[in-house]
């Protein structure tokens, strides 16, 4: 097999753990925990994995002596930068528990649990894999653990394998359902220890114990490269305005952070269109103001950076969206009625079911917008809003705005739009520094854990704007971050998402100074990822964590 110039050197690359977990650890409990919200609900659903305490680790005296063990690790949800260095983290970490110690991955995501699909990770296995992108080691999935016969069939594959414990690594979804999975085998005595890890590139998976989703990174900083390119050459070009959609569906945090890394002309932020309930023709209005004004100083260029799930965080649109999802929802007459329908004639019938307001919102919009917003739902019963071209949409009604302005005098420039979608390209790329660092702690912490017999417990690693031998390894009860939200009609127990907060640092930092960075060009050109040279350029961390930390 053939490997790159880069991935030869990466793979001799050692990545730096919290001094902590470099020889024997000693394991503090800290204060009893409490779920973020609906404390009663969740500790009536959870009785046995509620009220753990918070967990840190320090450095020991004695190594313990442990018997020998097998650990099942699943890869669970969308991809994210760093997925090989947990893995390679946690072998590390239960080898030095006990040298005869095996990992067993469950190929393609939580599916391989309930089917008994895995391979045994040996120790050539992982060294291909070191500081890779990427979740190609087993694969990833998204089927869900969340019925009674599947938490069994999984039971019945690891006392087949001897698995005393399992790593589940994912997002908030995948790690409520470990919660519930932890719940359920502590409640039946299966004797199966389960711990997450938390990944997202949106990061929205991030509390007081959990500084940062991992993969969030490295996605950034490709995303960020990118735009920097984008921006040198609309400021050497100088004729063409870039609507630039970065991935985020419920949080704006990536859309935010590229934002901080390149200052861009506009940054739309989701949480903030909700907030001040604008509409859609507001945002339009605003944005083309700022072409207009920066059109007067001769500049008929820029760039506008858009996160994913923008459309439903506009009031009206959220409307529109939620009568869809119900109208369209899989099996439904209605939902029936449209497939049936020839083309030219679903939009009609769509705008007839609909009330007055969401009608006129929804003929409003271009066509094939129009037809984006009826596409098939995915698994949740939504909108597939990756599917929404949320850019070409701004465009189109942008390019509206702006003749009108110019029929009045208020516009004097040219407009010539390109658009951009950046998602793929960031989720397997070779992870920065901070994530290959931060992944292999995190790993490593969850064979801590998982030696001292925890369960329903979320790998933690803290003070990340520190220098690595100075962050803080210890675990978090995955109850505490758990609220009741409505989830298909139904209450349910799932992890709170973490929204951009708009009192907080990142964001405040955002709003001083976007009014200078729309009308001048002050780009900034972050470049690609730097894993060689000062430690000032190859391990910063995001903007976000260092505005968040003050450092």
């Amino acid at each position: 097999m053939i490997i790159s110039a880069l991935q030869k050197e990466r793979a001799q690359y050692a990545p730096k753990l919290p001094k902590a977990l470099r020889g024997a650890v000693k394991m503090v409990d800290g204060k009893a925990t409490e779920s973020v919200a609906d404390q009663e609900e969740i500790k009536k659903l959870f009785p046995n994995t509620y009220g753990m305490p918070l967990i840190t680790f320090e450095e020991g005296d004695a190594k313990a002596e442990l018997p020998a063990m097998n650990v099942g690790v699943i890869l669970s949800g969308g991809q994210a930068p760093g997925g090989h260095n947990v893995m390679s983290g946690l072998f590390d970490g239960l080898k030095a528990l006990n040298p005869e110690n095996k990992l067993i991955g469950f190929l393609g995501g939580p599916g391989g649990l309930v089917d008994g699909e895995y391979k045994e990770l040996t120790a050539d296995i992982i060294d291909k894999y070191r500081n890779t992108g990427g979740f190609d080691i087993i694969g990833s999935g998204r089927t869900k653990l969340e019925e009674e016969a599947q938490f069994e069939e999984g039971r019945k594959v690891c006392e087949k394998l001897g698995i005393k414990a399992l790593v589940i690594i994912g997002g908030d979804d995948s790690n409520t359902n470990a919660c519930v999975l932890a719940e359920y085998y502590a409640e039946t005595k299966a004797g199966i220890q389960v711990i997450g890890c938390p990944k997202t590139i949106d990061g929205d998976l991030k509390n007081e114990m959990i500084e940062a989703s991992f993969g969030f990174d490295t996605a950034c900083k490709v995303y960020s490269e990118l735009i920097g390119n984008i921006q040198r050459d609309a400021n050497s070009a100088k004729k063409y305005w870039h609507f630039i959609k970065l991935m985020g569906r419920s949080a704006s945090h990536i859309a935010l952070e590229c934002a901080l890394q390149t200052q861009p002309n506009v940054t739309l932020v989701s949480e903030e269109v909700e907030e001040k309930k604008m509409t859609l023709g507001e945002i339009v209005n605003d944005i083309a103001n700022v072409i207009a004004k920066r059109a007067e100083a001769g500049n008929n260029f820029g760039t506008i950076l858009i996160p994913e799930g923008l459309i439903e965080f506009i009031p009206e649109m959220k409307v529109l969206i939620s009568e869809l999802n119900d109208l369209l929802a899989e099996g439904t007459e209605t939902e029936k009625a449209f497939k049936a329908l020839k083309k030219s004639e679903r939009l009609g019938y769509v705008a007839e079911k609909l009330t007055d307001a969401s009608a006129k919102v929804f003929t409003s919009l271009p066509e094939g917008i129009a037809r984006q917003l009826t596409l098939d739902r995915d698994p949740h019963g939504n909108v597939q809003v990756s599917k929404i071209e949320t850019e070409k949409l701004l465009i189109e009604m942008v390019e509206k705005r702006l003749s009108i302005m110019k029929a009045e005098g208020k516009f004097v420039g040219k407009f010539g739009a390109q658009n951009h979608f950046f998602g793929y390209e960031g989720r397997c790329a070779a992870p920065s520094n901070f994530d290959a660092d931060y992944c292999y702690s995190l790993g490593y912490t969850a064979s801590v854990l998982i030696g001292q017999g925890k369960t329903g417990y979320m790998s933690s690693v803290r003070n990340t704007t520190a220098a690595a031998e100075e962050w803080i390894a210890g675990g978090v009860p995955v109850t505490m971050m758990m609220n009741m939200e409505r989830r298909h009609g139904h209450m349910k127990p799932v992890i709170q998402k973490a929204l951009v907060e708009l009192d907080g640092a990142p964001f405040k930092f955002l709003v001083e100074n976007r009014e200078e960075w729309a009308l001048t060009t002050d780009y900034v050109y972050p470049g690609p990822i730097q894993y060689f040279g000062p430690s000032a350029v190859c391990d910063q961390t995001t903007k976000t964590l260092q505005l968040e930390q003050a450092k």
